[in-house]
């Protein structure tokens, strides 16, 4: 049995990016496979844009931040300010899903004109394992989830009250610049 997810992905910061990065993604889940396709356009060109499926641990139904998220007020929504509405990131959507490796430059590269897709058939059990480890339940709850795209040139202007440093990656890579809520469709 193949239940399906999709998301609208909307853009988010688009008026301090100088692009409306939108979408769509949509996941299949079977008893052995986890099938997720995503396609972006207008997203900032020839670069690497981060994507994940954000929530909470504790199952809570995650929302997609908005403006009313910028917290302390700088014009951007960054990182840290989505995790009131939208929670943790969870499972990368890269090279390896399976393997919950986050902070790495294996994500998807937009084209010229700020396109991409992304497919990826991922085996569940690995996946559920890993992330029962990392959240203490093998349910991926994925229409209690939501999808992050991030990334912006390196050369953009952020203030410094941009938060999102992982690792060696700063705000640049972690900026949100579209979000949509996973549902169930059948």
């Amino acid at each position: 049995m193949m239940t399906t997810y999709k998301a609208d992905i909307v853009p988010l910061n688009a008026d301090k990016i100088g692009t409306a990065a939108h979408g769509t993604a949509r996941l299949e889940l079977t008893d052995t496979e986890l099938t997720i396709n995503i396609e972006m356009f207008d997203t900032p060109a020839n670069i690497e844009h981060w994507e994940h499926f954000h929530g909470f641990p504790d199952g809570q139904d995650a929302q997609i931040a908005t403006a009313a998220q910028d917290a302390n007020g700088d014009g951007f929504v960054d990182l840290m300010e989505t995790e009131s509405v939208s929670g943790t990131t969870m499972v990368p959507f890269d090279d390896a899903p399976e393997h919950m490796d986050i902070p790495h430059d294996r994500y998807p590269v937009a084209d010229a004109d700020g396109h991409f897709a992304y497919t990826k058939v991922v085996p569940v059990n690995e996946l559920q394992d890993n992330f029962a480890q990392a959240f203490g339940s093998r349910d991926l709850q994925l229409d209690k989830r939501v999808i992050y795209i991030h990334g912006v040139p390196a050369g953009l202007d952020l203030p410094d009250s941009v938060a999102g440093m992982v690792g060696m990656f700063d705000a640049h890579v972690t900026l949100p610049i579209a979000v949509g809520k996973i549902k169930r469709v059948d």
